[in-house]
């Protein structure tokens, strides 16, 4: 593991303190060091400054300082390449981002080293159509959100899995989760816990005005189209953090992404581990 890129959170009055230390650390140990472009003039010395979206492709490994925002907003970058990323967590749950900056170094020290493992985190692609157009298209570890606006309006969406229809939900919207984003915005509205890699993915609706609509489990493989019939004023959100907007007789087509989102994972922290001690679970 001879370049690592380091990517922050944005604004974080930490970084120039965890830079100062960090870096001399890594060069010391003959690690290349890359690191975002926009952290330049923070008062630190030494590292290689690039483009945030060039940092997995010019690093063995991303350290990713922040929380799981800023972890999806990495995995974002590094889909369709398969560099490892290594969460360090300067956010409040930090569930996906694991390692505290207390353990930084040990955690490097590791990952230089090779004393580490990986796991694959599968991705949804989603694509948008207008009219039969194709218009855009997301990738998300977590999640994509049909909801309403500002306004209380019931919208009503069609779901078909693999062209069989499941079933019209009217409410306040409809997740599409991946086993990742199992724990997060899906567990609120009454999702199961999925572990993460598991090979499905979540069909979650919120606020459904029906009392038999419950959340569904589907396999990885299976082609979801939603397509609304009803509303106004509705948004797609993905990971919490890009979408658009969306109109009556939109469609969307979601499925597994042909690449995948490689999490650098430190020894002794697993899954249930994450679950008692973050979301107080059991």
């Amino acid at each position: 593991m001879a370049r690592v890129g380091l990517l922050f959170k944005k604004h974080d009055p930490r970084v120039p303190s965890i830079l100062t230390e960090l870096i001399p650390w890594l060069e010391a140990r003959g690690a290349e060091v890359f690191l975002d472009e926009a952290l330049a003039g923070q008062g630190f010395r030494g590292g290689v400054p690039v483009l945030a979206a060039e940092l997995p492709a010019r690093s063995d490994a991303v350290a990713v300082f922040g929380g799981d925002g800023t972890l999806l907003y990495a995995a974002r970058l590094a889909a369709g390449s398969a560099t490892p990323i290594l969460g360090i967590n300067l956010g409040s749950l930090g569930f996906l981002t694991e390692v505290k900056v207390g353990e930084m170094l040990p955690a490097f020290e590791a990952l230089l080293s090779g004393n580490y493992y990986l796991e694959d985190r599968m991705l949804l692609r989603v694509e948008v159509f207008r009219d039969s157009q194709f218009v855009e298209h997301y990738m998300a570890l977590n999640d994509a959100v049909i909801n309403k606006g500002a306004l209380a309006r019931i919208i009503e969406v069609e779901v078909r899995v693999d062209a069989q229809l499941v079933s019209t939900f009217k409410g306040d919207g409809l997740i599409i989760s991946t086993p990742t984003g199992s724990t997060a915005y899906s567990l609120s509205a009454g999702g199961p816990i999925v572990y993460p890699t598991l090979e499905a993915f979540i069909i979650t609706p919120i606020c459904p005005h029906k009392l038999t609509n419950r959340p569904v489990v589907v396999h990885d493989a299976a082609k979801i189209n939603v397509s609304l019939l009803h509303g106004t004023d509705m948004m797609l959100t993905v990971d919490g953090q890009v979408g658009m907007p969306l109109r009556a007789r939109d469609s969307l087509r979601l499925q597994k992404a042909s690449s995948a989102v490689r999490l650098v994972l430190p020894g002794g922290n697993t899954f249930f581990k994450v679950l008692r001690e973050k979301l107080k679970w059991g």
